[in-house]
């Protein structure tokens, strides 16, 4: 794992970064630095966008931060693993929570899917991005999750790729090792897709239809029924500790 500067702020930025490019900063980041940080003319910083590495930045502006100039790369792009959580939406701050730990459990793509039981018909895609920056500028990361818009199930299933490994998390699964079951022989070398229904578990012909795809390992997650935000950390732990790259193998998107 490359060595990280966690004693300097961190701060995404849209826009292209090369040495000696000089960045406008809008209202609310010039109020971050100047005003929450403290920090001034000729403080630097660390920015990402997402696509360029990670650099290092000094500050402009003599009563408050009003620009940034590009000094020199601190790290190259990275890519995440090609891991995608697909979950049932949850309420305001749950959502928040799971969408920000999802990021840091190095997911690298975000999809609600509808279901039956499903609380939370409506999603707000703005603030999942901005809840995805958040934990990247927090956590070091150097790429951005993609946040894909609520599908039903059904539609997701008839769409996802069969060749990708299908992980399925059900509490009416039977409790055995999840660990285990998931080195048992699975390749993921087209990607994996964890799968975490809504608070009140998957309805019956629900669970026909997913246990019909290629490449599905319906998972149990323990003795203990978890809160839908609470598997989306086990779930993803899981995996990435099995089969992503926490085992240092390229499962790369």
């Amino acid at each position: 794992m490359p060595q990280l500067d966690f004693r300097q702020p961190r701060l995404f930025v849209d826009a292209a970064l090369a040495a000696g490019e000089t960045l406008a900063l809008g209202r609310g980041q010039s109020n971050y630095l100047g005003n929450v940080l403290r920090l001034s003319e000729g403080d630097t910083i660390l920015v990402f966008n997402g696509r360029d590495g990670e650099w290092r930045a000094a500050i402009i502006g003599r009563k408050r931060p009003d620009s940034l100039e590009i000094v020199t790369q601190t790290r190259p792009q990275d890519r995440l693993p090609d891991l995608a959580y697909v979950f049932a939406p949850l309420k305001h701050a749950r959502l928040d929570y799971m969408v920000q730990k999802a990021v840091e459990m190095g997911a690298s793509s975000l999809q609600p899917v509808l279901t039956r039981f499903t609380q939370v018909a409506r999603v707000n895609g703005e603030r999942m991005r901005a809840n995805v920056i958040e934990a990247a500028e927090q956590c070091g990361i150097l790429s951005l999750a993609t946040v894909s818009e609520p599908v039903a199930l059904d539609r997701y299933l008839s769409q996802r790729d069969a060749a990708r490994l299908l992980v399925f998390c059900d509490e009416a699964a039977d409790t055995s090792n999840p660990l285990e079951a998931l080195q048992s022989g699975l390749t993921a070398s087209d990607g994996i897709d964890v799968l975490i229904g809504p608070e009140g578990g998957f309805a019956e012909e629900e669970r026909v239809i997913l246990l019909r795809q290629p490449r599905t390992l319906r998972l149990s997650l323990g003795p203990r029924i978890l809160r839908a935000d609470t598997a989306a950390v086990a779930a993803l732990a899981l995996v990435q500790a099995a089969l992503g790259d926490w085992t240092g193998t390229s499962l790369r998107g």
